[in-house]
């Protein structure tokens, strides 16, 4: 466990291509693969000042074409295809097949892995600080638009006696999401007191098959459904489920709309939601019948009855009180 895989090679097949296309039988496979290999170096180590991220081969019986993919394609074009056509003999003397070659520009070179890896490699040649360099690599790829960014690099850092390993990361960086767009670059940097490598990841965002994409506008994350809830807005899915849930505690406390239903289901809480005068008759009275008169008492004579009666215990009470005192006298006498 722990070993990473290249996550260029995870990817191939489902959301990148190979980086050679051709076809050949058993016995001509290691004679192609060593070619491409030989291709690749030489093109590397003729023009490593040019900012190259990428070469693409594509063979033929006899024919080779080459994709060239570098941030400065003037350096590679040169004056009038100059340093063009010296490439393009040197790679017909190594293969005799008839070569051709296409140079793409990278509009964004600080969202390329291999660029930027590139760039901090020679800011550690040149004694920069390696923690100034990785920081600055990494805001102004996500400054360009990248999802997430991780920077890491290894070996005798600010030419201590010790090697180790440092690493930044911004962003969201998912190595085992398939459908993440990650970019990986690798560079050694060489410095006097040894080499430095430099690896860099940038998410680009993620790509979706043809038939996926109206399925994602649908199913949004929960963060943004609560976003979306805490707004005012509609929730779908998970979150539509947790709201309704939500909605069921002040529905019980009586909060709100819910104040309806309760009228219309308790028949009994009728007399006591009117007035305490009439619940006291209900239960001094006929407290098994209490619930049969609040039909019969829609008319307006009862209101009137209780007020009387309810007058007349307030002077009893006064009343009441001088008899504990008279048999005190009594005593006395």
């Amino acid at each position: 466990m722990g070993q990473k895989i290249h996550p260029g090679g995870l990817r191939v097949g489902v959301i990148h291509d190979w980086k050679s296309n051709w076809y050949t039988g058993t016995k001509e496979f290691p004679a192609y693969l060593l070619e491409d290999i030989k291709i690749r170096e030489h093109i590397y180590g003729k023009l490593a000042h040019a900012g190259l991220s990428d070469i693409l081969i594509r063979k033929d019986a006899q024919r080779i074409t080459i994709d060239i993919y570098t941030a400065r394609p003037g350096i590679v074009i040169g004056k009038s295809g100059v340093e063009v056509d010296a490439l393009r003999k040197d790679i017909h003397g190594m293969t005799n097949k008839a070569v051709h070659i296409n140079i793409n520009e990278i509009k964004r070179p600080e969202l390329d892995a291999k660029l930027v890896a590139q760039s901090i490699a020679e800011q550690l040649a040149n004694r920069v600080s390696f923690r100034r360099a990785m920081k600055r690599s990494l805001a102004s790829a996500m400054r360009s638009g990248a999802m997430g960014v991780k920077v890491q690099c290894g070996g005798r850092l600010g030419g201590g006696e010790m090697s180790r390993s440092e690493s930044y990361s911004e962003g969201r960086v998912p190595l085992h999401t398939i459908r993440a767009d990650i970019d990986y670059g690798f560079v050694e940097a060489k410095t006097t007191f040894g080499r430095i490598g430099v690896k860099v990841w940038i998410n680009k965002g993620e790509i979706m098959p043809e038939g996926y994409e109206g399925m994602a506008q649908k199913d949004a994350r929960l963060g943004d459904q609560d976003q979306a809830r805490r707004r005012g807005g509609t929730a779908e899915g998970l979150g539509a489920s947790r709201e309704g849930g939500r909605g069921r505690g002040p529905d019980r406390e009586g909060l709100g709309p819910v104040r309806q239903r309760k009228k219309g289901s308790g028949g009994p809480r009728r007399p006591g939601g009117r007035g305490r005068a009439r619940a006291q008759e209900s239960t001094e009275r006929t407290p098994p019948e209490g619930q049969a008169p609040p039909a019969e008492e829609p008319t307006q004579q009862p209101p009137t009855e209780p007020v009387a009666e309810a007058a007349a215990p307030e002077p009893e009470a006064p009343a009441e009180t001088p008899k504990p005192d008279e048999p005190a006298e009594k005593g006395d006498s």
